[in-house]
């Protein structure tokens, strides 16, 4: 019962006014809202790892159906208020059984948390962090793979320095390669991708779709088994001082957003008035060309706060060392 209090206590820091919230402790919401058993879906089979989904948003269709039985706590996040700042403590500051959603706030810090157990043998099972009509908000130095952009316009949003650890035993396609990272599909989303470390994952790294604008600076993938970049006709991205190692295909074929990846002089000039330098190029090993000039869409960084670009090769030295959880 007392740490029951402690984990509701939690829960009502991060949705009150309070201005900061140091997490010492694993807080625990498994079995808090009980469990529900339903008829979900076998998308990829029922063999050994594959996922399976719950019907939310009637996501299965005509999939085989499947019996699901669910943490009810896991499908839906602490909604975070505005103001807020919450850090973890060396390797204390675990949430267990519940994301975080932000959602039409602002000015929010989250540094050295880890999300887990949020129903991961389930597509729907929970977002690690989900973010909708918001503004700047910084998420650092975190442990978990889900991040989700609602419809909702999202402005200078920072995702920096988190390890993005895709191995797990169940997965979309049955293979043990996590599949649902970073999905952004806001309309005018401003995003930073800055320094992370994302291993061992499938798909959706990122899904750059709606109208997002994207600068992906010094992040290292590593272990990419299917593609890392997809998305549809409007998303919008900046490649720039990027290792990929391992990267089975680092972009769908058929992606017909506009990027630059500065792979040459020319491209590199051409982000030079919007940026106030030019970009850096990306380090590619055992992995696909990436190879896109588009230069139309460059003007929208104009006038934004822009991330600074270390050399390649050091981010490519220094980011598996620093990202993630633990390391403050």
């Amino acid at each position: 019962m007392k740490f029951s209090l402690f984990v509701v206590a939690f829960a009502a820091l991060l949705t009150s006014t309070a201005a900061q919230k140091v997490s010492d402790r694993t807080y625990d919401f498994t079995g808090s809202e009980g469990t529900v058993r339903a008829t979900g879906c076998a998308p990829w089979g029922t063999g050994k790892g594959c996922q399976l989904a719950i019907n939310s948003a009637n996501f299965c269709g005509t999939q085989p159906a499947a019996q699901v039985t669910y943490d009810k706590a896991g499908t839906a996040g602490i909604n975070v208020a505005s103001d807020k700042t919450i850090i973890g403590v060396g390797n204390k500051g675990i949430i267990k059984g519940k994301g975080l959603r932000f959602v039409n706030v602002k000015d929010i810090i989250v540094q050295n948390i880890y999300v887990t157990n949020l129903n991961p043998q389930y597509v729907w099972g929970g977002d690690a962090f989900a973010f909708s009509g918001t503004s700047k908000i910084w998420t650092s130095l975190l442990g978990r793979q889900h991040y989700v952009f609602g419809r909702d316009k999202s402005t200078g949003i920072t995702l920096s320095n988190n390890f993005i650890d895709g191995r797990t035993s169940w997965s979309a396609g049955c293979t043990g390669y996590h599949y649902w990272t970073f999905e952004m599909v806001g309309q005018g989303d401003q995003i930073t991708l800055q320094n992370n470390y994302i291993i061992h994952t499938s798909g959706r790294g990122p899904a750059l779709s709606a109208t997002t604008l994207l600068h992906a600076v010094n992040n290292v993938w590593s272990d990419v088994k299917g593609h890392a970049i997809e998305g549809d006709t409007a998303g919008k991205g900046l490649f720039e001082g990027n290792v990929f190692l391992n990267a089975n295909q680092v972009i769908v074929p058929d992606f017909k957003g506009q990027l630059n990846s500065c792979p040459d002089t020319a491209a590199a000039e051409a982000t030079k008035s919007y940026l106030g330098r030019v970009c850096q190029g990306n380090i590619f090993s055992s992995s696909s060309a990436f190879s896109r000039r588009d230069t139309g869409f460059l003007s929208e960084f104009k006038g934004l706060p822009i991330a600074r670009s270390t050399q390649t090769k050091a981010a490519q030295a220094k980011v598996p060392q620093n990202a993630g959880f633990g390391k403050i």
